[in-house]
């Protein structure tokens, strides 16, 4: 079973983190709900979230503080990258500011329509995979090269050894039991050279299958998100033009 794209909501106003946690639920999303800071941060350990919705000005620390622990304190380093979409009902240029400076993703304004929050959900998603995609694509061209200078390196000493054992074979006489138990020493110690050697190109070319088959399991769970974001917006549309229908 694929596992689902997991978000943390975090919100001292509980009508605003149960809505939340309904509508992403319906979508296929996995929530998980904070009602203030503090209780965020032990989330963040214990849930390991893909995306953080995270409120602004709640009690015991705000989102500024939150934010701030996340992206710089030692004790959260493996979690930094935790694209951060904050919502804020100050609508002003330098908390934007701060927001982004502090290294958030998005900042929206309440009150929020949720097809709104919606898009921009989906719009950090795609840029975060497309971001990971590239960072895999980087390693893997890394990998590919140093998987290119073994098989330049084992080619190059593989022969070396193999033209000895041929002109050492040629010189030796059968009838000498010396050279001849000599001539299989080398034999036995440069195959097991080679057996090696072959063993770490065979690793290297797992990892790197390893890596191709990860890439293509995110290509088909984002295909599966896009459809299922496409179709919430078609019911909302049709909503919408329901709703507008029925107006005097």
């Amino acid at each position: 079973m694929d596992e689902r794209t997991k978000i943390l909501i975090v919100d001292d106003e509980p009508i605003n983190v149960d809505f939340f946690d309904v509508m992403l639920s319906n979508l296929g999303f996995e929530v998980e709900k904070a009602e203030d800071g503090e209780v965020a941060l032990d989330k963040v350990r214990d849930f390991e979230p893909d995306l953080i919705l995270l409120d602004n000005i709640m009690p015991r620390l705000s989102g500024w503080e939150v934010t701030r622990i996340l992206k710089s304190d030692s004790e959260f380093e493996d979690y930094r990258e935790i694209p951060i979409i904050m919502f804020s009902a100050m609508d002003d240029v330098k908390d934007k500011v701060e927001g982004f400076e502090l290294g958030i993703e998005d900042y929206i304004i309440k009150p929020f329509n949720f097809s709104e929050v919606l898009a921009r959900i989906r719009a950090v998603l795609r840029h975060r995979t497309l971001a990971n995609h590239a960072l895999a694509k980087e390693r893997k061209l890394t990998r590919i090269e140093s998987l290119n200078q073994s098989l330049i390196y084992f080619t190059q000493h593989l022969k070396k050894p193999v033209e000895e054992l041929k002109d050492y074979g040629e010189k030796i006489e059968p009838t000498d039991p010396n050279a001849v138990a000599k001539l299989v020493k080398m034999v036995v110690k440069e195959t097991e050279e080679v057996l090696a050697a072959l063993k770490g190109l065979e690793e290297e070319i797992r990892d790197l299958e390893g890596q191709q088959e990860q890439e293509q399991s995110v290509e088909i769970t984002l295909q599966d998100l896009e459809s299922k974001f496409q179709k919430h917006f078609r019911e909302l549309k049709e909503e919408e033009k329901k709703a507008g229908g029925e107006q005097p």
